[in-house]
């Protein structure tokens, strides 16, 4: 039987999937593709975090709609998205690699030459759906900083276990590792 967490995101109650990420390790798994009400919920509030910024940055891929809509809530052009696989269009971006807690490997994340002028000498916010142990954060971070931006906003739906002890992010709810 599947169990689930409760969490209040901003004032809109979900139930998130206990997920095991690996032995004897549960996540409470949110998957904002396919929910467009959350994900709309969500993107207001981060919204209004994303004050003063140029251009938001997400990775591939649960940040794609998040950042989709908080770019458009803020009239911005356009938006930068970190891949995990490069494209042909890309032979000339940034690239950096990380391990996550949701990933069994080490991963690249790849940022078109395109992507990397829309931060150049701006002022970026990192927009993404969890934060846990950081180290998708520290490569976006660093990603920004190859490309000559600044980092001027860590946003994330999620706080996981001990992130939520950063003083550097901001967040709309907090879940715990189970």
């Amino acid at each position: 039987m599947e169990e689930f967490h409760v969490v209040n995101i901003a004032g809109m109650e979900v139930s998130l999937p206990l997920v095991e990420v690996a032995p004897g390790i549960r996540v409470a798994f949110l998957n904002l593709h396919g929910k467009p009400r959350l994900t709309e919920h969500c993107a207001s509030k981060i919204t209004e975090l994303a004050t003063d910024v140029d251009v938001i940055l997400t990775a591939e891929s649960k940040g794609f709609e998040l950042a989709h809509c908080v770019a458009r809530n803020l009239g911005h052009e356009a938006y930068a998205v970190a891949r995990k696989a490069t494209k042909q269009y890309m032979k000339e971006g940034i690239f950096v690699t990380v391990k996550t807690i949701t990933t069994e490997i080490r991963q690249t994340l790849f940022l078109s030459k395109e992507d990397a002028n829309l931060l150049k000498g701006k002022r970026v916010a990192i927009v993404d759906d969890v934060i846990s142990t950081g180290e998708s954060l520290a490569a976006l971070e660093e990603i920004t900083n190859k490309a000559g931006g600044t980092v001027a906003k860590r946003l994330f739906v999620l706080a996981e276990a001990d992130a939520v002890k950063r003083k550097d992010i901001a967040y709309l709810a907090y879940i715990p590792l189970f």
